[in-house]
């Protein structure tokens, strides 16, 4: 599959791990683009970070208007009529980063899948689903699509992966409590997210970036990756 239109940046030669970052409904690669520096990572732990385009396409919800989608949301309460046509081809798209890191050298291993908002949303679902132990998946502001097919199609592999999850407490896109029922769902599979809570809306913040920041530097260097 031809790759999507990406941004593409590191911290330094010779990364030793990739961070593919998928951005919320309505935005672009750039958007979290200026979170590389206020992460803040140490010079010895060089990163790639990856910040695909979603394709454009038409979203019901605003009024059809076409923008940055991974997928179609088709009501206010986005947990219902999920698009899993639109969620299974971006799941692909997805697939065809890590295997062109692969091809560079980086192994599963070694990266991270992250978003926001609906990117987060794509992150868990293709994570939990790709057939190699990635170092991590980083859900942000999120919840779990497609829940009721993660038994069958979960991998193995990622059965135990480490997952950071963050939510703002007044959230009025995601609600909470869609983010708390995602993570009781991933807990009965088995995985065990570390889980934040923050006082702001839909949106990220300075203490969450420190949080994300920390998580990432112990993933990277974590015996197991740095073997």
């Amino acid at each position: 599959m031809e790759l999507l239109s990406h941004l593409e940046l590191t911290t330094g030669a010779a990364p030793r791990g990739t961070v593919v970052w998928l951005h919320g409904l309505g935005a672009d690669g750039w958007d979290f683009v200026p979170i590389v520096r206020e992460l803040d990572l140490p010079e010895d732990l060089p990163l790639r970070f990856i910040f695909p385009n979603a394709p454009v396409r038409p979203v019901t919800i605003n009024n059809g208007h076409a923008m940055r989608a991974w997928y179609d949301i088709a009501m206010a309460d986005i947990g219902r009529l999920p698009d899993e046509a639109g969620i299974r081809q971006s799941q692909a798209q997805v697939e065809a980063f890590l295997a062109r890191e692969k091809s560079r050298g980086i192994p599963a291993g070694r990266i991270v899948l992250a978003g926001f908002s609906q990117g987060g949303a794509i992150a868990l679902h293709a994570g939990l689903r790709h057939t190699e132990a990635l170092a991590g998946i980083l859900a942000l502001s999120t919840y779990l699509p497609l829940g009721e097919t993660l038994e069958r199609e979960s991998a193995d592999e990622n059965g135990q992966v480490p997952i950071f999850m963050a939510h703002g407490v007044q959230d009025p896109v995601v609600p909470l409590s869609l983010a708390q029922s995602s993570r009781e769902m991933l807990a009965a599979r088995g995985l065990a997210p570390e889980w934040h809570t923050y006082p702001m809306p839909h949106s990220v913040c300075a203490e969450e970036v420190a949080a994300i920041s920390a998580w990432l530097v112990s993933r990277y260097r974590s015996p197991i990756l740095m073997a």
